[in-house]
């Protein structure tokens, strides 16, 4: 069975290869760690081939793994948390005018429709605004619940979640982006696991950059607000 790395054992490959040779007191001092602490790992990347050991030089990069392997390593270490993006919503009571206009104003391929707590009701994309107002001549006025893909038909994602299990989701049910969830629960109250509060969006284009960063073995982009094309 293959060895899934730490988010941590992946960062000392890394410093190890930018910063090669380097010394396990510089490693920790890098990573604000003490040197003991990182003895476990140090010792694991050595055994795996991953980065070498060289006496009163440091830490090398190993050459028994390939890059490919390594990059997968990366990929399977992600969860959502780490790249989505602040969610494009709109609420129940909005227009397909609206929507319309938020798609364009935010240059977005789809939006996540929302009730007045913030919890998932909905979502509608480019390709449902296209079909609904070609055939309605009153579209624009109408309410977006009945062009939107209602919830629980929504799929969606945790921020948990492996960046994999979301690339897979999206291939599986053929969407270009997925609502980031967490189970709804008001303060002091136990989560409501069949409501969903929206804390952010992953999207395929997303996907594509953290591969191209990856391909290019550099650090993933992490995706922010600002980052709002799909």
């Amino acid at each position: 069975m293959a060895i899934e790395l730490t988010a941590r054992q992946l960062q000392i490959v890394e410093l190890v290869k930018r910063h090669a040779p380097i010394t396990g007191e510089q490693i920790a001092e890098l990573l604000g760690l003490s040197r003991p602490t990182l003895r476990s790992d140090l010792a694991l990347l050595v055994m795996l081939g991953l980065i070498e050991a060289k006496p009163k030089v440091g830490y090398t990069p190993g050459t028994s793994v390939s890059a490919s392997a390594l990059t997968s390593q990366k990929l399977l270490s992600l969860k959502v948390k780490e790249i989505q993006a602040i969610p494009v919503v709109i609420r129940e009571q909005s227009t397909v005018n609206d929507a319309v206009v938020t798609l364009f104003m935010e240059d977005v391929g789809s939006l996540i429709v929302i009730d007045d707590a913030g919890c998932l009701s909905g979502v509608i994309s480019r390709k449902d605004l296209l079909k609904f107002t070609l055939g309605h001549a009153n579209a624009a006025a109408m309410p977006v619940h009945m062009v939107m893909t209602r919830e629980p038909n929504v799929v969606h994602v945790q921020p948990e979640d492996s960046v994999v299990e979301a690339a897979g989701k999206m291939i599986h049910h053929q969407v270009d982006s997925l609502p980031v969830v967490v189970p709804f629960g008001q303060e002091g109250q136990a989560p409501d696991r069949k409501r969903w509060e929206v804390t952010g969006r992953v999207t395929k284009t997303m996907m594509t950059k953290l591969l191209y960063d990856l391909a290019l073995n550099r650090s993933p982009h992490i995706v922010r607000s600002e980052d709002k094309k799909e």
